[in-house]
């Protein structure tokens, strides 16, 4: 149990660091009720479209068995979810953030997020390198999942983008040479 919880701060350490040095825009912690985490990364989380739906995100990772350490109700850690990495999910008012941490050279570059819209809802790529959840029938959106962004231990930009294939969405990180830790930033909101 020790070891997880050492993961637990060095994953929340390198990311508070990071989050920082980003500055004051970044979108807080929230309680959110309409939010609902699974245990492990496996059953993913639940997340709200401004029509009063839900969206479930789902984590494709290798370590999908990995029990959530609870760090507050809004703050969760999975230690380990793949090779030297950890993910630090955050839920903010409307959504959540998956603050990845990749701590070396061995980590994967590639996270996969299979995604499961209720019908009626399509992904729509914006010139960003996000997606926009739209309402087939009235074309609005009604959530957003922005375009990812990486940085390194000496807050030098990473390349992260993302790719769709069908209802899943590959985040993809090039950190080779990079410093580590590097923490990748997927966030979704409403």
């Amino acid at each position: 149990m020790r070891h997880a919880r050492d993961g637990a701060a060095a994953a929340m350490s390198a990311a508070s660091r990071v989050l920082v040095a980003r500055g004051g825009n970044e979108p807080q912690e929230h309680d959110d009720p309409d939010v609902a985490w699974g245990r492990r990364p496996r059953d993913g989380v639940w997340v709200p479209t401004k029509d009063g739906q839900r969206v479930h995100v789902g984590f494709d990772l290798t370590a999908t068995d990995t029990v959530a350490q609870l760090l507050r109700p809004t703050l969760r850690a999975f230690v380990g979810i793949d090779v030297d990495t950890d993910m630090v999910a955050q839920t903010t008012l409307g959504g959540i953030r998956l603050l990845t941490v990749l701590h070396g050279p061995d980590a994967p570059s590639e996270f996969r997020f299979p995604l499961s819209l209720p019908d009626g809802l399509a992904l729509e790529a914006m010139p960003s390198g996000g997606y926009d959840v739209v309402h087939l029938r009235y074309g609005a959106t009604v959530g957003h999942l922005f375009s990812p962004w990486a940085c390194d231990s000496m807050f030098r930009q990473v390349k992260a983008d993302y790719a769709l294939d069908g209802s899943v969405i590959t985040m993809r990180v090039q950190h080779e040479g990079a410093a580590y830790p590097v923490v990748a930033d997927p966030r979704y909101a409403r």
